[in-house]
């Protein structure tokens, strides 16, 4: 099913394939809601998506252009996947409830587990980090924990290291099929982690202390953030400026940096030929997502990444769209959490949003003569700040109003910090002096980057307080829908300029009023 999308006023985006944007609506619908409310949630999604598509595809059958093609594959595509989601899924959160350590909620064991990422401070001295069970008091025991831990005793944990320590069992907070949550006493007795970790390891730690040894501090700090995604140095400062300039996106390692940096190696096809640059290409992006560990938004861009490598071998068409909707399918498969990571939703509702919308608001400015590139630039951050802003309000509580001007301020740094950075990461544990030089080449950059944080957050009001939670998601979502609706006309785009003001002087007033 092909199909044309109004994206915009006046601006129609025209055949978008979206023959598996249904099922993969319906296979995230369905994971979700049974993660979040059993089964029974899971199966009245299946079948409201299952009547909608079959009332959609009968809608399209009367008209010219879907005449000829029958029906029915399409909904049993979306009955028959949705299903299969929800009993997938169903079976999942009973081995969860019925999980052996769910009986040993506050007692405290002997624990034995692998940490799947690298510890986050939360708060002062306690680390944070998701590991995967091996053994509770010595019985061989799997599932997701979340384990809370002090810095001292844990400070040299890693991702791939086994630990075994002692832990408080609590009951999850979320439900996110995650078994339990452990409050870790006393210190770690770590193990040696597997060689593709060792060396994941190895790069990050030789490349922040390459950093260090060439960037004032700031700067230092950073780099390591936007190239492999690791905070773990930067200041509580300046995240919280990132956080309200609405670059805070940056630091975490997207399909925007796979892009990059799958794009930078494929450019040596016009050297080594089509198939072996797509080849180095795979190589580039499985090392890049073991070194920088796969988070949600990684494992988003990797699989779709994966996906568009493999269109360019077999040369067929390439569009987004499918991409996207193949890449939550496989993603659900192996990693069904993420229908309920909020870091997922954003990524994929980010690049639907530059895929959907962003080009076709880039041609209406076009067709009023404005230079393309720049108004891909600011189509591009206006439509990831609009699609996201929801989600961005219900976790934060804030919506910031200087994210598309911070966002189109930087633009043109972030491509050379990431190359430059990832090049530096790929080379530092063998040659760190020529690591050094590509890293020097960074400093201007990082300088403007932080500026232009530092500046948008001192900005009065720079960020509006809204409702956290869904109440947020709900009152951004909606105040984003009518945005648009009234742009159309101006008279509305007045009662926006009005609005924007108001609201602007309202948050600047509520913030010399707490200083």
């Amino acid at each position: 099913m092909t199909s044309s999308i109004v994206t915009g006023p006046g601006v129609v985006a025209a055949g978008v394939d979206l023959r598996l944007v249904p099922a993969a609506l319906t296979a995230w619908a369905a994971t979700a809601t049974g993660i979040l409310w059993h089964v029974a949630a899971a199966a009245a999604v299946v079948v409201i998506a299952t009547t909608a598509a079959a009332s959609a595809s009968i809608r399209l059958r009367d008209s010219a252009d879907e005449r000829a093609r029958p029906w029915w594959p399409a909904v049993a595509a979306v009955g028959v996947i949705g299903a299969a989601f929800a009993c997938s899924v169903a079976l999942r959160v009973d081995d969860v409830e019925h999980h052996p350590i769910a009986d040993r909620i506050g007692d405290t064991v002997s624990v034995t587990a692998v940490p799947v990422e690298t510890p986050r401070v939360v708060a002062g001295s306690r680390l944070m980090f998701r590991a995967v069970l091996r053994a509770v008091d010595g019985h061989a025991q799997a599932g997701r924990v979340l384990v809370f831990a002090s810095v001292v005793g844990y400070g040299d944990v890693t991702a791939g290291r086994p630990a075994d320590f002692r832990a408080r069992v609590g009951k999850p907070a979320r439900r996110d099929l995650t078994v339990a949550v452990l409050s870790a006493t006393g210190e770690a007795h770590l193990g040696e982690a597997g060689a593709v970790h060792r060396i994941a390891a190895a790069v990050r730690r030789d490349f922040a202390e390459t950093a260090r040894a060439v960037l004032p501090p700031e700067q230092a700090a950073m780099l390591p953030a936007l190239a492999l995604g690791d905070t773990s140095a930067v200041a509580q400062t300046t995240v919280a400026d990132f956080r309200t300039a609405g670059l805070a996106h940056l630091t975490a390692v997207s399909g925007a940096n796979v892009t990059i940096v799958c794009g930078t190696v494929l450019l040596s096809a016009m050297v080594v030929g089509p198939r072996i640059a797509v080849a180095l290409a795979s190589i580039a992006l499985v090392a890049f997502v073991v070194v920088v560990q796969p988070t949600a938004s990684v494992l988003r861009a990797a699989i779709m990444g994966a996906v568009t490598l493999l269109a360019v071998v077999s040369h067929r068409r390439r569009q987004a769209i499918p991409a996207l909707a193949a890449t939550i399918l496989v993603v659900l498969i192996g990693w069904p959490e993420m229908a309920v990571d909020v870091g997922f939703a954003l990524s994929v509702s980010a690049t639907a949003a530059l895929v959907l919308v962003a080009p076709a608001w880039s041609a209406a400015l076009v067709a009023r003569r404005w230079p393309k590139p720049l108004a891909d630039a600011v189509c591009v951050a206006v439509a990831a700040q609009l699609i996201t802003a929801p989600l961005v309000a219900g976790i934060s509580g804030a919506f910031s109003i200087v994210a598309v001007f911070a966002n189109l301020a930087v633009t043109v740094v972030i491509a050379p910090i990431t190359v430059l950075g990832t090049a530096a990461a790929a080379i530092c544990s063998a040659w760190p002096d020529a690591a050094g030089l590509l890293i020097r080449f960074t400093g201007p950059q990082l300088w403007w980057l932080l500026r232009v944080a530092e500046r948008a957050a001192s900005v009065p009001g720079a960020a509006l307080p809204v409702p956290s939670g869904l109440a947020g998601v709900v009152f951004v979502a909606a105040t984003v829908v009518a945005s648009i609706v009234l742009w159309r006309w101006r008279w509305g785009r007045v009662i926006l300029l009005w609005c924007a003001v108001g609201a602007t002087a309202w948050a600047a007033a509520g913030d010399v009023g707490r200083a």
